[in-house]
């Protein structure tokens, strides 16, 4: 029996469920305020619209600026490179130890000017706020929010620390030779141990007593559209040392950067960068924040006052999506559903109804059965009984209407993941029957 099919058979087993106005009813179910709705409902998805007299502008300042601009990037890497080369000679991979002497003091500051000329280049004007923390002031630094690859520009404002990146990262040519001199903490796909040790070497470096360079961490983990900050993933705060947040903020007219799941490509978002006069981007180094006793024992504590701090700062409003919830876009494409109709704002769903990524997906596969016949990809009243083969009656709009939580008709998937949760829940299901039971008694003569 399908999860739907059960809730429908424990609404049928009320005592009175169909017996007017005493029968099983929506308000019986709390409906918390920590599920209401989230502020923003999709932060992984950007459209950029231009009008046609954008669009000539954007042509014949490309045929000038587009040529001009590839042609300095590709020159400053490799000016770049064989710097990179000299300060990473004769060292493996993954580092063991930090690279120290000679090499580091001569290649740093070409490095980091090279690093500025690439920005400018690109025609990124920058403007800097706040101090840049010492290493044993703040040795991680936290930067949100995160919505482009040209983010990058956080590591050459702080002067180039070191940054979590991919194994398969620094075996790009020329690339990866440039990100080997930032003494990256490299996360190995293949490896089931990797998380694990990536944490580990986050902590060894974090707590080393400034002999490492600085760490920089993007915590949400994924890019967005700037519109709000989602989970910050604890990794950065495992250490339990201060940390330095810094805001990112592109204050321009037209958004050509931002590189969310939905919206432009990577070579998109390129060209049309290139072809603008300028782009600004505002780099705020804020002060650094240290963790009190309870925060040091618990890094989900201590993000999540970062995190408030940040937002605050930004103007924005926190959500609790998360990468998970990108995993479920996707899966929602690939059931033809809207991709959109895969979040559920994964960190508060799991943690509240104890759920775990494989369940809602397994339940995704459900609802898109459900939801196939429908315009949307909402579930509506006629879908809902053709599915469970009932009639449209009382008792399914009241069993309807414990899943449409917002009341406007249709049932989206975040609704059905907590409306399974809910009826299913076999201490909730306790809780209903008394409660239709006690109202029962009320209306018998």
């Amino acid at each position: 029996m399908s999860q739907c099919a059960e809730a429908a058979a424990v609404a049928a087993t009320v005592p009175g469920a169909g017996m007017g106005k005493a029968g099983l009813r929506p308000p019986m179910v709390p409906r918390q305020a920590s599920f209401f709705p989230p502020p923003v409902p999709n932060p992984f998805v950007q459209q950029t619209r231009m009008g046609a007299a954008r669009r000539l502008q954007i042509l014949f300042l490309g045929i000038i600026l587009l040529p001009i601009r590839a042609l300095l990037v590709a020159l400053i890497i490799l000016l770049a490179w064989p710097f990179a080369t000299i300060s990473t000679a004769c060292c493996p991979e993954k580092l063991t130890h930090p690279i120290t002497g000679w090499r580091r003091e001569i290649t740093q500051p070409v490095l980091k000017f090279l690093g500025h000329a690439l920005f400018f280049s690109m025609g990124f004007i920058v403007t800097m706020k706040g101090k840049v923390a010492r290493p044993m002031e703040a040795p991680v630094f936290v930067a949100a929010p995160h919505s482009t690859f040209f983010d990058g520009i956080a590591c050459v404002a702080a002067g180039l620390p070191s940054i979590v990146s991919r194994n398969e990262n620094v075996q790009v040519p020329l690339i990866g030779r440039l990100l080997r001199a930032l003494q990256p903490v490299l996360v190995s796909r293949v490896d089931p141990d990797s998380r694990k040790n990536t944490i580990n070497e986050i902590v060894r470096r974090a707590t080393s007593g400034g002999q490492w360079p600085q760490i920089l961490v993007f915590p949400e983990g994924t890019c967005t559209n700037r519109s709000c900050l989602i989970t910050f993933k604890p990794g950065a705060f495992i250490p339990g040392v201060p940390v330095q947040p810094i805001l990112l903020r592109y204050p321009n007219k037209l958004d050509t950067v931002t590189w969310t799941w939905q919206g432009y490509t990577f070579i998109q978002l390129c060209m049309l960068t290139f072809c603008q006069p300028f782009t600004k981007v505002e780099v705020e180094f804020m002060p650094v924040q240290k963790p009190n006793d309870e925060e040091k024992s618990d890094p989900v504590l201590f993000a999540g006052r970062v995190r408030n701090l940040m937002a605050e700062a930004l103007g924005i409003p926190i959500t609790d999506h998360t990468y998970e919830d990108c995993r479920l876009m996707i899966s929602a494409g690939q059931l033809t559903l809207p991709m959109e109709a895969g979040l559920v704002e994964f960190t508060k769903i799991s943690r509240k109804l104890k759920l775990d990524w494989d369940g809602i997906r397994k339940q995704l596969d459900e609802y898109a059965i459900i939801a196939s016949s429908s315009k949307g990809g909402r579930i509506g009243i006629e879908e809902f009984a053709e599915y469970l083969k009932l009639p449209v009656s009382d008792v399914l709009r009241q069993l309807f209407a414990l899943f449409d939580r917002n009341h406007d008709g249709s049932i989206d998937f975040r609704e059905y993941v907590i409306g399974l949760a809910v009826l299913c829940n076999p201490a909730n299901t306790e809780d209903i029957i008394q409660v239709a039971f006690k109202r029962n008694l009320k209306v018998l003569p």
